[in-house]
């Protein structure tokens, strides 16, 4: 290799070992705040990603950064299951999966909800993305569902977006892991998705 074509060829390999390193963190940072909450010591998260704390803060310098990260990290993953679910069940069965998964999105990140209504600008755009990226996944879906004429007709996507977040709220001074905890939400969901079929 010509000495030209090595130094384009290095920014190439920089380039692709930081896609890495922002992968390796992300995955540990979820991993890490479902178990021990975003409060989570930076080494913890390091060590999983077998990363150093400097790797971390030259990608997200600030706390917040990560947990917006990790946030938009799960609402890309939670939409990107909508079409593999489309094409591997039939239609209302399709729906119900994706809400479920929808459902686990919103209700098992722990300090996840608490970080993102502390006020912190960082995350002003969140809501917005959330809404933006995931109704289109939820109206495709639904549609087909209507199409099939096997899912009620008469409800929007941001509708049901809202009303699976409302029932998805904690029960107040309920045991997070006891019968009103998020198992009390997952029953609710469960009885909205029947409600959503026709037939």
């Amino acid at each position: 290799m010509t000495e030209p074509d090595a130094k384009k060829a290095a920014p190439k390999r920089r380039r692709a070992d930081a896609e890495r390193n922002v992968s390796a963190l992300l995955a540990a940072a979820k991993k890490v705040f479902d178990t021990s909450g975003v409060d989570a010591p930076a080494k913890q998260i390091t060590d999983l990603a077998g990363l150093g704390v400097g790797t971390l803060y030259r990608h997200f310098p600030l706390r917040s950064d990560l947990v917006k990260a990790v946030v938009q990290s799960n609402i890309d993953a939670c939409a990107a299951a909508g079409p593999r679910l489309a094409a591997e069940h039939e239609p209302a069965d399709a729906l119900a999966a994706w809400l479920r998964a929808y459902t686990e999105l919103l209700g098992t990140k722990r300090g996840l909800a608490s970080a993102l209504h502390s006020g912190d600008p960082a995350y002003e755009a969140l809501p917005g993305y959330f809404l933006d990226t995931l109704t289109p996944t939820l109206t495709a879906l639904l549609d087909a569902g209507v199409a099939a004429g096997t899912v009620r007709d008469d409800i929007a996507a941001p509708d049901l977006i809202h009303a699976i977040a409302n029932l998805c709220l904690a029960v107040p001074g309920a045991d997070p892991d006891g019968p009103y905890g998020f198992a009390h939400s997952r029953r609710m969901v469960d009885l909205l998705i029947d409600g959503l079929r026709t037939g």
